[in-house]
């Protein structure tokens, strides 16, 4: 049996599995992740959902090929609908938009899918915000946040946990620590839930490049606003301008070598 080859972005995924899980990976294409995740010992058995009828046939071979029926079970529906409840403590949920993503979990969450879930690792392609908001509005605490750049694209990691008060793990003592980061002008709530709680503490060299562009780009949209003679032109202006300025601020912090 040999082991699957990930890419960097499955492969950070993987590390975040708590060994001895129970995984389901929706959204799986060719159930890459599940099969690593058992291969490795992350995971002691897997679900690899798949809605799409080619990466779901896929996945069967794959897995069948691995010798791992027996541990890995392939099923075809939509997001956590493949689920029964309490049959997964971990879920991982890749390769889609944030918005996407968040309404798979509402849904499931609506069903009952999420009961007994320890973890959620999620990688969005876009719309990380969207997440980290429903992740808030629904009581689950982001635990750790990772941001990498495999072939010319970026990819961000998010892992959380159910929030737990005798514990202390909150969102409250989360995002008041992030925004100490800021010095003596503590970063805003919006400034944390667009760029990451863990995200702009830890300040990276793929983190700095990011978001230089995004200023790049914030900045091409303010000229063409410029030229508008719209009255809601004026509003969006200064839309733009505060976020520029709050993201240069952060950008400022950064050690030299990071930029």
């Amino acid at each position: 049996m040999n082991n699957v080859k990930l890419s960097r972005r499955l492969g950070l995924l993987l590390e975040q599995i708590p060994h001895g899980s129970k995984l389901a990976d929706i959204g799986s294409d060719h159930a890459l992740l599940p099969l690593a995740a058992v291969q490795t010992g992350r995971a002691v058995s897997a679900i690899a959902g798949e809605v799409n009828p080619g990466p779901y046939r896929a996945a069967e071979r794959a897995v069948q090929d691995a010798g791992l029926r027996g541990l890995i079970s392939v099923r075809r529906g939509d997001g956590l609908a493949v689920l029964r409840q309490e049959e997964a403590d971990c879920i991982t949920i890749a390769g889609m938009g944030g918005a996407l993503i968040a309404s798979i979990l509402n849904r499931g969450r609506a069903e009952g899918k999420l009961a007994g879930v320890r973890t959620l690792l999620l990688q969005p392609n876009v719309g990380e915000d969207i997440l980290r908001r429903w992740l808030l509005d629904n009581g689950w605490v982001l635990t750790a946040e990772a941001l990498l750049e495999e072939d010319g694209k970026r990819y961000e990691v998010l892992s959380a946990v159910p929030e737990d008060l005798e514990a202390g793990i909150t969102n409250e003592s989360l995002y008041a620590a992030a925004a100490q980061a800021g010095g003596e002008r503590p970063y805003g709530m919006e400034t944390l839930l667009i760029m990451g709680p863990w995200l702009i503490r830890q300040r990276g060299p793929v983190f700095a490049a990011k978001w230089q562009e995004e200023v790049s780009k914030l900045e091409r949209i303010l000229e063409s606003l410029s030229r508008s003679e719209l009255e809601s032109a004026g509003s969006k202006r200064a839309e733009i301008k505060a976020q520029i300025r709050e993201i240069t601020e952060v950008l400022a912090c950064l050690p030299k070598d990071k930029l």
